[in-house]
């Protein structure tokens, strides 16, 4: 391997849901809901799971760890069987469906890399584009969509990662987090554990049911034909109901990722910041402070909005828009299981231009219009969303408006992924770069939050200076 080609493919293996005798195995297939459709034509999400591991030769790599993992992926895969199948469109059904049928499989790649494990799974500043090389591409034609693809690759006595590509319209982060969680406690048990089919924690089994989603807006409707009016580069002109993805964003090479911990203690500064604002805003009534949600989630997104709006010098009167991703599982009514395998996320978003974000009490305000989108999400989660859709299809042509997400959660404890070699020392969410979306987790020390963005290089370096400032 030369430096400039530093990861080296050395075999690909297709993981089956490990059924004894093989004929046990059956057929599986769901529709999909209207969550799901949102995502139909959407980039893959990646995630990358690094661990430090110093005695991963090449020897114990392929006589301990790779088969440990394949083995356990086996097993959990009979719980989470959507994963290892595909989404079909077929002629009679009017949705596509998830299709999962006997010897389906989920495909793993198996590399090698001679990059430098601690530069890729450290906080340090790096191009964003470095990542794409540990994940796996997700096959997908005009027909048939596949679920998830794996790459796991070895960093000779450094240490190993795991790259998962999987298509948005199988799961979503709840359910992303359940898989995960799963497969590290399959894969921690004893050998003797694993003889049989391990039972998993009722707090770790999926929910497959899909009836308990109801669609009396007909939103299922209005997602499939705006799908089917998008014509995707490559498509089959012939095939209506392509299944084809948008086309990859290739990450420029001006575009860098950086990580950054928050601790408690700075996320609990940046509340006390926001109060003083909001003194000065609601003089005449200083309890309109106690109706605002300070979550460490609205007060980082608030502030991490306003110093990328500041880095990137944006015109006064130019749109912003941050948007994100409510769970509905609570909010439906009737609510549904909690443990629901699919997507129940839906999108909520502020607009604004960026001379209010940039006023002296900016950031006060933008807190506050972010809790207010929270609060009003109790009264009824999907009121509203027919109009809110007529608005954000004005806002999001190409140009219109600078558009913010945010993908993963506060809620997420990703660093508790142990696999059995201890937690990873770095989870990365890569497809942000592809999004324009910040990514948000648990912290991986202490009781803080980890979040991490891709800008460009001089656009990062104000970044870091702005919020730096505003935290310590």
């Amino acid at each position: 391997m030369t430096s400039a080609h530093q990861v080296k493919i050395l075999d690909v293996h297709h993981v089956t849901p490990f059924f004894t005798p093989p004929e046990f195995a059956t057929e599986l297939s769901l529709p999909l809901t209207f969550f799901d459709i949102m995502w139909l034509k959407l980039q893959p999400v990646g995630y990358i799971f690094f661990y430090k591991l110093t005695e991963s030769t090449p020897a114990f790599f392929n006589s301990v760890i790779l088969p440990k993992l394949k083995h356990s992926l086996s097993h959990t895969l009979i719980h989470f069987l959507p994963l290892a199948g595909n989404i079909t469109w077929p002629p009679q059904a009017t949705t596509p469906i998830i299709l999962y049928t006997p010897n389906d499989a989920i495909q793993l790649t198996v590399a090698e890399s001679n990059a430098d494990f601690d530069h890729l799974s450290g906080n340090d500043i790096r191009e964003a584009m470095k990542s794409h090389l540990y994940l796996p591409e997700l096959p997908v034609t005009d027909a048939k969509a596949t679920a998830m693809t794996m790459q796991i690759t070895l960093f000779p006595n450094q240490g190993f990662c795991i790259g998962m590509s999987s298509h948005h319209s199988i799961l979503d982060g709840t359910s992303y987090s359940m898989f995960i969680k799963a497969w590290s406690y399959i894969s921690t048990l004893s050998d003797k554990e694993k003889q049989q089919y391990p039972t998993l924690l009722p707090e770790l089994t999926p929910v497959l049911d899909r009836t308990g989603i109801q669609d009396p807006a007909g939103f299922e409707k209005r997602f499939l034909n705006a799908w089917l009016g998008v014509k995707v580069p490559g498509q089959d002109p012939s095939c209506s109901r392509s299944l084809k993805l948008l086309p990859v964003i290739t990450p420029q090479s001006s575009l860098v990722r950086a990580v950054v911990e928050v601790s408690r203690e700075q996320i609990n500064k940046l509340r006390e910041r926001v109060r003083t604002q909001f003194r000065k805003i609601h003089k005449e009534d200083p309890n309109e402070t106690k109706l605002v949600h300070m979550s460490s989630f609205v007060l980082l997104y608030a502030y991490v909005v306003i110093c990328i709006v500041k880095s990137k010098g944006l015109e006064k009167n130019r749109k912003v828009v941050f948007g994100f991703l409510a769970d509905c599982r609570a909010r439906l009514d009737p609510p549904i299981h909690d443990k629901y395998f699919g997507n129940c996320l839906y999108s909520f978003a502020v607009d604004t231009e960026a001379e209010a974000l940039l006023e002296e009490n900016g950031f006060a305000w933008a807190v506050e219009r972010l809790s207010d989108t929270i609060r009003n999400l109790e009264k009824g989660v999907l009121d509203g969303v027919k109009e809110a859709l007529a608005t954000y299809n004005k806002t999001a042509r190409p140009g219109a408006a600078l558009l913010f997400g945010v993908a993963g959660s506060t809620h997420y404890d990703v660093y508790g992924t142990d696999l059995g070699w201890g937690r990873p020392e770095k989870v990365e969410i890569t497809s942000i770069d592809q999004t324009a979306a910040i990514s948000m987790t648990k912290c991986k020390h202490g009781s803080g939050v980890e979040f991490a963005l891709v800008l460009e290089k001089n656009e990062m370096e104000k970044f870091m200076s702005l919020f730096v400032d505003g935290v310590l």
